[in-house]
């Protein structure tokens, strides 16, 4: 792959739904389904939303070594990202993703207290296309 952020940059902002899988209390793998990244630095740092009193973001707190898969159907790849996740509860990182129509999952608005930002920081990667994989760092 000739430029690393470039390809799995283009393939992070079309996918509609984004996969983030985490460790439970009991060593055991779990994938949730997320709404695309509301936004990226690059690839290093990816930025979401949820609810910060879902299982997941407990989760995180307890073990924030976590992966990101994106997925392109309509060719056949996608990208796993292998990081950590902060979640992030202040003020300006709220502010900082929160768009018009959130109030519909998180009623209180931006200082809602079940509104959190997640912040991925990538640190390896592996890209699947065309029946080959090829892993890569993140700088």
């Amino acid at each position: 792959m000739k430029d690393v952020e470039n390809t799995v940059g283009n393939l992070i902002d079309k996918v509609d739904v984004s996969f983030i899988g985490s460790i439970d209390s009991e060593g055991f793998p779990n994938m949730k389904a997320m709404l695309p990244p509301r936004k990226r630095e690059g690839i290093r740092d990816i930025y979401f939303t949820t609810n910060t009193s879902s299982m997941r973001v407990r989760q995180y707190k307890e073990c924030p070594n976590v992966s990101v898969y994106f997925c392109d159907k309509r060719f056949f790849r996608g990208v796993m990202l292998k990081g950590t996740i902060e979640v992030l509860e202040d003020s300006d990182s709220k502010k900082m993703i929160w768009r018009e129509g959130d109030t519909m999952y998180y009623p209180l608005g931006v200082s809602d207290p079940d509104y959190c930002v997640l912040k991925f920081t990538a640190q390896k990667g592996r890209f699947y296309s065309n029946f080959k994989s090829e892993n890569f760092e993140v700088n």
